[in-house]
């Protein structure tokens, strides 16, 4: 924190003082969130500081509170007859009343106000800990599979278990906040001169994840027993992969009761427009044209935007860049990795040291620009994102020339005489322009990535195969390139030849993982490469990493087939709607505005007046609502794509190919309606 905000902790700490109790159950509570969040200040300055920085958003919002009280009854702009609606028998409680009631009134919107700055302040800051917490704790669950299959690995390859919490300590490029949970071990040892036993009893007790803290628990006790750490090991392992199936079941399930709940979601945009349409027929009913607005570019983004938010907050993307280092002993690997796309390698850390070193750089710069051009198509695999600063200025251009060449409705009313066209243009166009590149070197970009994991159980047991006859590992990678086909088979080759001109096997396996930069394949390598630095005899570890992929892939198939029909029922949906909405244009909006008036008889029915003298076909705006309807459908099918995409991979990104589908349904289909 900065000395500003220390400053403003001190300054409210007799505030927090009198608020708070030592023994207060909610300090302590923030105690424990803090610790958990790793975050360095105590809980006296983070609560004084919270309550400081409530107290100055609750003063500001108390000033703003008075003066629009002022603004809305002082100045007369709002008159209140009655504040209590109680008749009063004394004239003199009656002017007292009279003449608070305007102060009072004004005094309570300020309080208000102020009560909820306060609010929004000390709790926006209480609940930062919560928060980073909560997404230490889920990280945490997501690779406690794999990292406790790590440590398995390890105890087979013969590492003891002050050896094996030092590798998971470092591991913390693959393993995130598990890795970062045993370095708060290993640093009490090394720097507090604290055993390992009390180490591992304390983080048990400050970690946020139960069930990292029962595992902890559980070693303690082996550790303390003298237990097998190996059998102890593989029946953790074996537990949390049951563990991680579980969990996807009841995600996937959770999914499933989402899709029924799209279903009424989307559905209910659909049947208020039904019922705004049919009530804009009737001669007195208090309709407007605002509340349709509102219905088709309101209520349905946020009904999908709101959606989207609602499935995230149980699917989640896997945690880490997949990204592995050398630990700084190899410059070149790491500069790799930390390179941007613009990035001249290794070359730009001695550039300055030597003039050389200048001219490489240029010479540097002027091949990879010249790569760029040669071959476009694998850049933009590479790097999907940067299609957009092409597609971008196209599509605007594009826009802009068919507004100069007046050739585009440039006004609503111009835009209801020709809704399809103008919304081709306006939408469509960038639409397709920006999305399908887009889309394409993604999809293309992932399964260059995806293919080499695509076999990789299978190639991991013959791996193990191999190294059991009794090969070192290298011979192995090179056996099971010459009998096997395949991406990863080529990259065993890779490996095999780098190696035999002179890089050490552990950075030909991390250039080959920083290629791809799949974190599941990242946790996989850096099994193998901790490994092989103790002995090339390493079969079991990689029975161990096979088993691990195995689980992967089930979980995966899982996660695919049942997500499927997630997809499924989205796209059903948006079916539905587009041809509700259709129908509801052609058989009843056109027909009902091609009836003609109907004639009463006077004589029989008097002044029957009203629903029958009324001619409805009046009160029905059809290019309007031919315009909003299409506008509506145009709007649910970009957001159902979105969803579909998330929903099948946690990537919104993915769901720009069932944007593009669904929306050119929606054009499609609306250009033969209309």
């Amino acid at each position: 924190m900065s000395a500003s905000s220390d400053a403003l902790g001190e300054l409210f700490y007799p505030l927090y003082d009198r608020a708070f109790d030592e023994d207060s159950e909610f300090v302590s509570d923030v105690e424990t969130k803090l610790a958990q969040a790793r975050m360095t200040d105590t809980v006296e300055l983070y609560l004084s500081r919270a309550l400081g920085v409530g107290v100055i958003s609750g003063l500001v919002l108390w000033l703003l509170g008075l003066l629009l009280g002022y603004g809305l009854f002082g100045t007369g702009f709002i008159q209140i007859d009655h504040l209590i609606g109680v008749p009063v028998g004394s004239e003199t409680v009656l002017e007292i009343i009279e003449a608070v009631r305007i102060p009072a009134l004004i005094l309570g919107i300020g309080l208000v106000f102020g009560t909820i700055g306060f609010g929004l302040g000390f709790g926006s800051l209480v609940a930062i800990p919560y928060s980073r917490a909560s997404a230490r704790k889920r990280e945490i669950n997501m690779l406690l599979t794999d990292s406790v299959s790590f440590m398995y690995a390890l105890s087979v390859g013969g590492l003891n278990q002050l050896e094996i919490i030092e590798a998971m300590a470092q591991a913390d490029d693959t393993y995130g906040e598990v890795a970062k949970e045993f370095q708060s071990i290993v640093k009490e040892t090394e720097y507090f001169d604290v055993d390992y036993r009390t180490a591992i009893r304390k983080q048990a007790l400050e970690t946020p994840s139960d069930e990292l803290s029962q595992f902890l628990t559980d070693m303690l006790s082996i550790v303390n027993s003298g237990g097998d750490m190996q059998s102890f090991l593989e029946d953790k392992k074996e537990l949390h992969m049951r563990t991680a199936k579980q969990e996807q079941e009841l995600t996937l399930d959770t999914l499933e009761l989402f899709g029924e709940m799209y279903m009424t979601l989307s559905l209910f945009p659909l049947l208020l427009i039904i019922i705004m349409v049919v009530m804009q027929m009737m001669p007195q009913a208090d309709v407007t044209n605002e509340m349709l607005y509102l219905t088709v570019y309101a209520l349905i983004p946020l009904t999908g935007i709101g959606f989207l938010v609602l499935v995230s907050t149980v699917k989640h993307d896997e945690p880490g860049d997949g990204y592995l280092s050398m630990g700084g002993t190899d410059r070149r690997v790491d500069a790799e990795r930390d390179g941007g796309v613009l990035d001249l390698g290794l070359v730009r850390q001695f550039t300055g040291e030597h003039s050389v070193f200048d001219r490489i750089k240029n010479r540097e710069g002027t091949y990879e620009t010249m790569e760029v051009l040669r071959r476009p198509h694998i850049f933009f695999r590479d790097n999907p994102l940067y299609t957009l600063v092409v597609t971008v200025p196209v599509s605007l251009v594009l826009v802009a020339t068919a507004i100069m060449l007046t050739s585009v409705p440039t006004s609503w009313s111009g835009m209801i005489a020709n809704p399809v066209w103008g919304t081709f243009i306006y939408v469509y166009v960038p639409l397709y322009v920006i999305a399908v590149p887009l889309s394409i070197f993604r999809e293309w970009n992932v399964r260059h990535r995806t293919a080499v994991v695509g076999q990789l159980s299978e190639d991991l047991r013959k791996l193990s195969s191999s190294n059991d006859t009794g090969l070192t590992l290298l011979e192995s990678l090179q056996a099971v390139a010459e009998t096997t086909s395949g991406k990863l088979a080529r990259e065993f080759e890779m490996m095999h030849t780098k190696v035999n001109y002179g890089t050490s096997l552990k950075e030909a396996l991390i250039e080959f993982n920083n290629k791809y930069h799949i974190p599941r394949l990242a946790r996989t390598t850096r099994l193998i490469t901790e490994a092989q630095e103790a002995s090339n005899q390493i079969s079991a570890v990689l029975r161990t990493a096979a088993r691990a992929s195995e689980n992967h892939d089930d979980i995966e198939r899982e996660r695919k087939s049942r997500t499927r029909m997630q997809v499924v029922i989205i796209i059903m949906t948006f079916l539905t709607v587009l041809a509700v909405i259709a129908i509801l244009q052609t058989q009843f909006i056109d027909t009902m505005s091609g009836l003609e008036p109907a004639e009463t008889d006077t004589d029989a029915g008097g002044d029957a007046g009203g629903l029958a003298d009324a001619d409805m076909a009046d009160n029905i705006q059809v290019d309007l609502l031919s315009t909003l309807f299409f506008h509506a459908i145009t709007l649910q099918g970009i957001l159902a794509g979105f969803i579909c995409g998330y929903i099948r991979d946690a990537d919104v990104l993915s769901g720009l190919k069932y944007v593009i589908a669904l929306a050119t349904i929606a054009l499609v289909g609306w250009a033969v309606v209309a």
